[in-house]
């Protein structure tokens, strides 16, 4: 089986998020091969703790430990809160930090983001990028999805219909795909084209 298993982070804990719609997004946008996966349960975390970080932690803290050691690859989509990651993304990082097997060790990794801003979460991604690279997780360096002005890339109900946002977020899941595919030794080759949503 070729498949990817990728489980995807969304930094923001907002219904209407548009980072989460992203990640909805890429689900479609892909080239094949990819099973992504949405987590929405960061907000189910308690605050990191070491006192409850023992052999039997929270439930939550348990379950999303399994599903990223399960997962090949990791996609993650941040918002950026006061020019850095928000609370709930560094706290679900902080928990799976310190499980014992190491979970991000060489683990492929892909960013992306979105704001209403001007800066499309540059100074977000600049941090988690550091928080990742500090835990031995495998970066997709190239390219940069910092999806800014992200109200006008999206319809009211969140549908992406941006093709260059479009395309940037198909190359980065590529690039994941290739990084994924390499560290199981297998060769990987994109296959389907893609429109963006609603078009």
């Amino acid at each position: 089986m070729n498949e990817v298993n990728v489980l995807a982070l969304s930094g923001s804990l907002r219904a209407d998020s548009h980072n989460t719609a992203l990640l909805r997004a890429a689900r479609t946008l892909h080239s094949g091969g990819l099973a992504i996966d949405i987590d929405h349960d960061l907000g189910r975390l308690p605050l990191y703790n070491q006192d409850l970080d023992t052999g039997a932690p929270p439930t939550p803290v348990t379950e999303l430990r399994a599903r990223v050691a399960a997962a090949d690859a990791l996609l993650i989509a941040t918002p950026e809160h006061n020019a850095s990651v928000p609370a709930a993304l560094k706290n679900a990082i902080d928990w799976v930090s310190t499980a014992p097997e190491g979970l991000l060790l060489d683990k492929p990794v892909a960013i992306a983001g979105a704001s209403p801003g001007p800066f499309g979460s540059v100074r977000a991604q600049l941090a988690l990028r550091q928080i990742l690279a500090s835990m031995g997780a495998e970066l997709v360096v190239k390219p940069e999805v910092t999806v800014f002005h992200c109200d006008t890339r999206f319809t009211h109900d969140r549908r992406l219909t941006d093709p260059y946002t479009a395309g940037l977020l198909r190359e980065l899941l590529d690039a994941l795909a290739r990084k994924a595919h390499r560290r199981a030794g297998r060769p990987y080759t994109a296959s389907r084209s893609f429109q963006p949503e609603g078009r």
